[in-house]
């Protein structure tokens, strides 16, 4: 096989990786969808054959998922703006949140799979803290936030929020309101 092939292969199987990790993620974002492995490959334009090729089973394509869900929320943290240290927060929390109602259908079913105890939850657990220390660190630093919370803290704030029954428009008040009681002074938003 001459080596442009095998770089075209390459790309290609990467190009399909991503289809369906994409095709997944919409499908467990609706907690209505059909999100089986065949409704997935359907979604991603590819066979089933590739699907699996891919991801052996149903455990390695949500493990996969949630682990690039998790880098997804990490990178967000490093990457969101705002005028202050408290602003900063104040918007990956927002993006914290919704990343936490959209992973609700996606981590219920990998927990019946691999079970609360699994290290797929406990290091994805740990780099979403550890990336939440750097923000919060920096607005306690600012004076901004309350210095009696920690970031493990702040997050099962906001994420227990997303459980409180009601539709987005019930609950984005409510988020609202939190976020604004975690703050010794209102963080600008410039």
């Amino acid at each position: 096989m001459a080596q442009n092939e095998a770089v075209s292969r390459r790309v290609d199987a990467q190009r399909n990786r991503e289809k369906i990790l994409a095709a997944a993620q919409a499908a467990f974002a609706d907690p209505d969808a059909d999100a089986s492995m065949a409704e997935i490959a359907r979604r991603a334009k590819i066979g089933s054959a590739t699907l699996y090729r891919n991801f052996a089973d149903r455990r390695a394509l949500l493990e996969a998922l949630y682990g690039e869900e998790i880098a997804a929320i990490c990178h967000a943290a490093e990457t969101c703006e705002g005028a202050t240290a408290g602003a900063r927060l104040a918007a990956w929390l927002r993006r914290f949140y919704s990343y936490f109602l959209n992973k609700r259908v996606l981590a219920g079913e990998l927990l019946e799979l691999v079970g609360e105890t699994s290290p797929v939850f406990r290091t994805g657990f740990a780099r979403v803290v550890g990336a939440a220390e750097l923000l919060v660190q920096a607005a306690h630093r600012s004076g901004e936030l309350r210095e009696d919370l920690t970031a493990e803290q702040v997050l099962a704030f906001v994420a227990s929020i997303s459980n409180i029954p009601g539709d987005q428009d019930f609950r984005s008040p409510i988020l609202t309101a939190a976020l604004d009681a975690l703050w010794t002074s209102r963080p600008s938003e410039e």
